[in-house]
């Protein structure tokens, strides 16, 4: 392993990303509630030890009640939503319909699956649709695409799983989801070296998308000293 690599690990970058590139390594995550789901993310964006953005938004609307929280490279995951907000509105031309979450969390996995070794990109994809509701699905850096209960993803995840496994239940309101994500965030920030900035939350469900943002002097486990 170069000195290069052990740098980026001991800071919570993927080895594989090149000298200088721009990285989200970052905390995400998608928590469902009772008629949607709550994707959430830091702002912290990196280039090395480098904080190139502090306030940087990685929650990206696809489509009209569909998200995707980025991690990894942010060129590549930049470029990934662009592709799959691009399809999904040619699909939804084509058929009149709105696409479903579905259909979006494996678009994302073949283009990533198709890409493997020439990007870095990890993401979630969330949303509401008329077929399943609110639902979950992460796409890892290799390109496999699970629906899961709830997601996080990227290098600040390792610290609230704990957290997220004991306190996480089904049938939560609004508020609780976005609460326990918000803490959740909060606790990844104040570890993860990759990690900082402020908290943006959105709820989706049938009635539409709704925002939130928590500034850095606001955070549920305190201010982050480096945010």
């Amino acid at each position: 392993m170069t000195d290069l690599q052990i740098l980026n690990e001991r800071n919570g970058i993927a080895s594989g990303l090149k000298p200088g590139e721009v990285s989200t390594g970052t905390t995400i995550m998608s928590i469902p509630y009772d008629g949607g789901v709550i994707v959430c993310a830091d702002s912290r964006t990196s280039t090395g030890t480098y904080v190139a953005n502090r306030v940087s938004d990685k929650l990206v609307q696809i489509s009209d009640q569909i998200y995707v929280c980025r991690s990894g490279s942010a060129a590549d995951t930049q470029t990934l939503t662009d592709y799959v907000n691009y399809f999904l509105n040619q699909w939804s031309l084509d058929t009149g319909r709105q696409p479903t979450v579905k259909v979006a969390a494996h678009l994302m996995r073949r283009l990533i699956y198709s890409n493997k070794d020439r990007m870095m990109a990890g993401v979630i994809v969330a949303g509401w649709d008329p077929v399943d509701g609110g639902s979950v699905y992460t796409v890892t850096l290799g390109g496999s695409c699970l629906k899961l209960p709830f997601a996080t993803g990227g290098s600040g995840s390792i610290f609230v799983a704990g957290l997220l496994d004991s306190e996480f239940r089904t049938g939560m309101t609004k508020d609780e989801a976005r609460t326990l994500a918000k803490k959740a965030c909060s606790h990844a920030m104040a570890r993860d070296g990759s990690s900082g900035g402020v908290i943006r939350t959105v709820a989706i469900d049938a009635d539409g998308v709704d925002r939130d943002y928590t500034g850095g002097s606001e955070l549920p486990f305190g201010p982050c000293p480096t945010w």
